[in-house]
């Protein structure tokens, strides 16, 4: 069994915490550091199943799943400054997190997204690759390369126009205002329940604004710095799980993230975007079999 210990940390744009999950009773050989899906909206760092995290403290790799601030509050730039800073934090201060005994070397660590948390680890990770990769002059980098990339059904804005065009799916639902905008906080903040902010990420879907909704600047520097397009290498292996009827991101998003990265690929049947939600399938089963093994490969 896990211990769980929640701890508040200072956040570069407002207050955030961190969910440290840890068994005791196995030797800690990595920390996965987990950032949550929620397309970049709504969300939460507690939203990893108790499978997931009894398979992996069990095989000796604590987590610690970090907040990070949501937009439209906050742009793409502003979030992953925010997720670049927790990993730094982990790296230059972890007797916060107490992995380790005090004043030990942190673990090497993993780092593990859902959807939007895998493109925004993705990205991060991309600073530390080859020096062809562009970032903005104030973006901070990653203090050490993770040892590994776990993304599942995540992407890197590689494939055109599925996520600027509206989405035949989200299109079947109920249809959601755009007034719905109104009702989110405009101040930075990293809480966000579904009663309260999913109909923003129908609404981006279904009106194709969700770009609009976390990027204000020209097309170019999207291309640029918020996708994998001029990323050429990682420093890491990677691990890509992926449905293939995928709802949220095409399955062609997968196919190009994989093939670039020659990444080790996790295909799940059906069209589920967060498939391993249900732990009882043996689909998900599998996946949390094929990742301890990644991750043991790794360490």
């Amino acid at each position: 069994m896990y211990t769980m210990n929640t701890i508040s940390i200072k956040g570069r744009f407002c207050e955030k915490s961190a969910t440290i999950y840890k068994n005791p009773d196995a030797t800690s050989r990595a920390c996965i550091l987990y950032f949550h899906g929620g397309g970049l909206l709504y969300g939460s760092r507690c939203d990893l199943p108790e499978a997931h995290l009894e398979q992996f403290t069990s095989e000796g790799f604590p987590v610690i799943a970090f907040d990070y601030p949501l937009a439209p509050a906050c742009d793409v730039k502003a979030i992953l400054q925010d997720v670049t800073d927790s990993v730094n934090l982990y790296l230059t201060e972890p007797d916060l997190f107490q992995i380790t005994a005090p004043g030990a070397d942190p673990l090497p660590y993993v780092l593990l997204g859902r959807s939007s948390g895998a493109y925004l680890t993705l990205l991060a990770a991309a600073s530390m690759g080859k020096h062809d990769f562009p970032i903005p002059d104030d973006m901070p980098v990653l203090k050490k390369a993770p040892v590994g990339v776990l993304s599942y059904y995540g992407y890197g804005f590689l494939e055109d126009l599925w996520y600027e065009n509206p989405s035949h799916y989200y299109q079947t639902l109920p249809t959601v205002s755009e007034a719905i905008l109104d009702s989110l906080p405009s101040e930075p903040h990293t809480e966000g329940p579904l009663d309260t902010h999913y109909s923003a990420y129908v609404y981006a879907r279904q009106s194709g604004k969700w770009k609009s909704l976390f990027y204000h600047d020209r097309e170019k520097y999207f291309l640029l710095y918020y996708s994998l397009r001029l990323c050429s290498e990682l420093p890491c292996p990677v691990f890509c799980a992926h449905s293939t009827g995928d709802t949220d991101v095409p399955f062609t998003e997968f196919q190009k993230l994989t093939e670039k990265y020659h990444a080790k690929r996790f295909i799940a049947s059906g069209s589920q975007h967060d498939f391993d939600r249900d732990t009882s399938s043996a689909q998900t089963k599998e996946l949390l079999k094929e990742t301890i093994i990644f991750l043991h490969t790794l360490i």
